[in-house]
């Protein structure tokens, strides 16, 4: 793809704190360019993710968090250009079949999609170039970090590549590790991406242990609490059915392999940040004010759940994510695509009130 071509001007933000009200000092012909670039940015922030600690900014984003994001909108408009968003996200399934149906892609994943179609529907209405979303597919970075194996992984890439061309979703396009090292094997190419673009992993405890203080900065803050999410999930992932350690000795390997995973993944995000650094930067965690990266929500409802690490589970209000287990126990019917693979479960709302009242 080309990258968009810098400009020279500055954007100074005015004195307002909410980002509706928010003006540039610039010549009258730049006043509609940026309150189109305002409204695109308030369409991605209707959907985005935040922490609790910054919940005035959720339902007003102030100035602050705005201005990482809203001159690259700019530089799109003014080029007639769709504005490029780059997620990494839809790395793989989880290796836990209590959690997930198998390796493969499925509703869950097709919900997620459709759900990021919308978005793109609402932004194309107000400017017709639209939007590219670069998914950043960073299952191949870490996998050998949270036990999913390379050729699943290969699986997932190649479903979501079918699945994004079933759905005509052309404005969105897949960038992996297999992209920026394709004559390398997976080793070598986790192993260049480390020499590259890695930080040492002492530099990530020190960084994740300061991120519990409590007058520490808030990106620290972030990552601290990025650290016990990530060990949380390989937890889960690793208490399967059959597994031989007992829950300590998992939770321990867990703790050590989440800075692992920290670690890579923050290469990973130095790449993606060369590569298209004019692209306005998407994540599936919560960021905090002022942060330069905008977290969004892969589904209608806000959850803490990735279709990577649930399924799809049809109600009579429409889909939600639950881990397989959850809805199994629920009494889900189990739902199969028109090739008889598993595809989501169906759940009625007189299953759920009968499951709560027990």
């Amino acid at each position: 793809m080309a990258l968009l071509n810098p400009t020279s001007h500055e954007v100074e933000l005015a004195e307002s704190d909410n980002c509706n009200d928010v003006t540039y000092d610039r010549p009258s012909s730049y006043d509609s360019t940026t309150a189109l670039a305002n409204q695109i940015l308030s369409l991605i922030m209707k959907y985005r993710r935040f922490p609790k600690s910054n919940e005035t900014c959720a339902i007003s984003p102030c100035k602050k968090c705005v201005l990482p994001h809203l001159e690259r909108i700019i530089l799109a408009i003014n080029q007639n250009l769709p504005v490029t968003f780059v997620l990494p996200a839809f790395p793989g399934k989880s290796p836990n079949l209590a959690k997930v149906l198998g390796v493969l892609p499925d509703k869950a994943e097709e919900c997620s999609m459709l759900f990021i179609a919308q978005i793109e529907k609402q932004i194309r209405e107000i400017y017709s170039p639209g939007i590219h979303i670069i998914l950043c597919s960073d299952g191949r970075v870490f996998s050998d970090a949270v036990g999913m194996r390379d050729e699943d992984v290969t699986s997932y890439q190649h479903g979501i590549e079918k699945m994004i061309k079933e759905l005509s979703l052309d404005f969105i396009s897949i960038f992996n590790l297999d992209d920026m090292y394709s004559n390398m094997n997976f080793d070598q190419m986790r192993t260049a991406l480390m020499l590259q673009y890695g930080d040492t992993l002492e530099s990530v405890k020190d960084k994740v242990r300061l991120g519990k203080e409590e007058n520490s900065e808030s990106e620290l803050k972030e990552l601290h609490r990025l650290y016990c999410g990530i060990t949380r999930f390989l937890h889960e992932d690793q208490m399967f059915p059959g597994q031989q350690k007992s829950r300590t000795a998992v939770q321990n390997e867990s703790r050590i392999r989440a800075y692992e995973v920290i670690q890579k993944s923050g290469a990973w995000s130095h790449l993606i940040e060369e590569q298209f650094p004019f692209a306005v930067r998407l994540s599936i965690h919560p960021q905090g004010c002022g942060s330069k990266k905008l977290g969004l929500r892969l589904m209608a409802a806000d959850t803490w759940m990735t279709p990577w690490h649930g399924v799809a589970v049809e109600t009579e209000n429409g889909y939600i994510l639950l881990k397989r287990s959850e809805a199994e126990s629920l009494g889900a019917q189990m739902v199969h695509s028109s090739n008889g693979k598993p595809s989501h479960f169906l759940l009625t709302n007189k299953q759920m009130i009968s499951h709560q009242e027990k």
